[in-house]
């Protein structure tokens, strides 16, 4: 889809107001219904040859699973209408909450408090989506919204899917990418357990972890085969990189980054409960933490 074209005055029966953003094959505008005069978001993407036909698949996957939730944490999607010329569909447009907001990677958190405040947010927000059957499979900083008041929506469930799929095609973000994404495994809630500790890592140390699909040297695309789970490159714990990183805080994130399946927390609500434990330590310190070793673990005091 062409992204340097003017910009439509309507789509639909809604006004266009602004473009808001884009994406690879994606346009995003504010609308306005002229009826009810209610302002929405409205992802856009239209049918340009053969090949494009995926990414309006992409869409209605993403209604289809999106249209399922209903979390405080997860952008709220609302309609999505198809465009017909001689009975076929042309192009999509998917009607989603509008919001005023800057994604993670545009706004980092101020301190670690914020910072573990975000994160348990989105871990509460992934584990309504395993209770409903689905992994977002596509979790980074430029995929939550930080809002007013340190609140966050969870937003793009264009890699979602049924807990337990497997994908076809190899699906995920470079850096971020669970092994099992990267060799097309099962995908499970463990997959966004896996991504979700990798966006921690980053948002405190500022680096990517090593997986199983690194960023390619090169500006865009990927490397040409993934690394094997047996040979992922365990980092360093974050509080070893940063002595101010809290050592709860550091293992929660070590045991979510773990390449393989059976190593990483049973489930999301786990790991928001451990963030929401780590969130009480920092804001009401009251004795000295457990000391933890360069690998994250905690050590015992005899």
């Amino acid at each position: 889809m062409s992204t340097n074209r003017s910009q439509p005055r309507k789509i639909g029966i809604y006004n266009v107001l602004a473009k808001v953003g884009e994406g690879a094959a994606s346009m995003l505008y504010a609308v306005q219904d002229p009826k009810t005069k209610q302002v929405s978001a409205l992802k856009h993407v239209e049918k340009t040859d053969e090949k494009s036909q995926r990414f309006l698949d992409q869409v209605e996957q993403e209604y289809a699973i999106g249209s399922k939730l209903d979390h405080e944490s997860i952008r709220k999607i609302i309609k999505l209408i198809r465009h017909r010329k001689m009975f076929k569909v042309t192009a999509v447009s998917m009607i989603m909450e509008l919001l005023d907001a800057m994604t993670l990677d545009q706004q980092l958190p101020k301190n670690h408090g914020q910072a573990v405040e975000i994160f348990s947010q989105v871990a509460r927000g992934l584990a309504h989506m395993h209770e409903r059957g689905y992994v977002h499979a596509d979790i980074k900083p430029n995929n939550v919204l930080v809002c007013e008041n340190n609140r966050i929506k969870i937003i793009d469930l264009g890699q979602a899917c049924a807990i337990g799929t497997v994908k076809k095609r190899i699906q995920g973000t470079p850096g971020y990418m669970a092994p099992e994404q990267a060799h097309r495994g099962e995908i499970t809630p463990q997959t966004d357990i896996y991504n979700l500790g990798a966006m921690m890592y980053w948002v405190l140390v500022g680096e990517v972890i090593p997986t199983a699909m690194p960023p390619s040297s090169k500006q865009e695309g990927l490397l040409t085969s993934a690394v094997e789970t047996k040979d992922i490159e365990i980092p360093s714990a974050p509080h070893s990189r940063n002595p101010r990183i809290h050592p709860l805080l550091s293992k929660q994130i070590m045991d979510c980054i773990q390449p393989h399946k059976k190593d990483r927390p049973e489930s999301m609500d786990y790991v928001a409960n451990r963030l929401e434990l780590v969130l009480d330590v920092i804001n009401h310190p009251v004795s000295k933490a457990p000391p933890v070793g360069s690998d994250g673990t905690t050590v015992c005091e005899e």
